[in-house]
């Protein structure tokens, strides 16, 4: 005897339910994941900032990273602040952040600039603090946007309270790039002068400096006449420095 339509739907219905229940049960379990899976991608810069406080600690930008991910490799030569020389240290704090010793992470008289600019729907400016290089290099992309902007100023600001100056110059010319595969400033002056970066010349360390804002192009090796004039120009500017460099001595 074959069974109501009717009657068939109504024991349908249950099993229905219960699989919709399951569906939507599915639906949560993968959502707080989710979730979960942002809050400690949010809350892990935070982490390894306590842990990059340690000397003994040499950490690791996301481009090395990906040079590692890809089999790539990387060139990278850990040299404590001290051991690098001054000339390089001033010549790259002049070129990149005058401000350095006197902000708290962010220059907030480069940051009015940006604002001003997003706000006029100008292309996206630099003005980026070495504190916020920094934080870039160690948690973020390097693609230029409003975005990585608004996430580099509170870790910048963190990352500057929580370090030293000289710990943050330290970490960040060790980790910034200087070319396919080169990083900090070690590698850098053995791979375009052949020698350490305390041996290097004020000439030397100014033109790796004006080299940074566009590693892939510039050759501190073969300076074209416009980053000569860029150099000679970092170069009086580091040996001026004085009061500017003062909290990296």
């Amino acid at each position: 005897m074959r069974v109501p339509v009717v009657e068939a739907e109504k024991r349908a219905e249950p099993r229905r339910k219960a699989s919709r229940r399951r569906g939507r049960l599915l639906i949560r379990r993968w959502l707080r994941r989710l979730v979960a899976m942002f809050l400690v991608l949010a809350l892990l810069p935070f982490g390894l900032t306590f842990l990059y406080r340690a000397p003994s600690v040499h950490p690791v930008s996301t481009l090395m990273l990906a040079d590692l991910v890809t089999f790539r490799g990387y060139d990278r030569r850990w040299t404590p602040l001290e051991e690098m020389g001054s000339a390089v240290v001033h010549a790259v704090m002049m070129a990149e952040d005058g401000q350095f010793c006197f902000h708290h992470g962010v220059d907030l008289g480069e940051f009015r600039a940006v604002v001003n600019d997003a706000l006029s729907g100008e292309r996206p400016r630099g003005a980026s603090t070495i504190p916020m290089q920094t934080v870039k290099n160690l948690f973020l992309w390097s693609s230029r946007s409003y975005i990585r902007k608004a996430l580099e100023l509170p870790l910048a600001i963190y990352f500057d309270a929580m370090m030293s100056k000289r710990r943050i110059m330290e970490i960040y010319l060790n980790i910034v790039e200087w070319g396919p595969g080169i990083y900090g400033a070690e590698a850098a002056a053995q791979h375009y002068f052949g020698r350490p970066a305390k041996s290097l010349s004020r000439r030397q360390a100014a033109l790796l400096a004006v080299t940074l804002p566009n590693p892939h192009v510039r050759n501190p090796a073969k300076p074209s006449a416009g980053l000569n004039r860029l150099a000679s120009i970092i170069e009086t500017r580091a040996r001026r420095a004085g009061a500017y460099v003062g909290c990296l001595e």
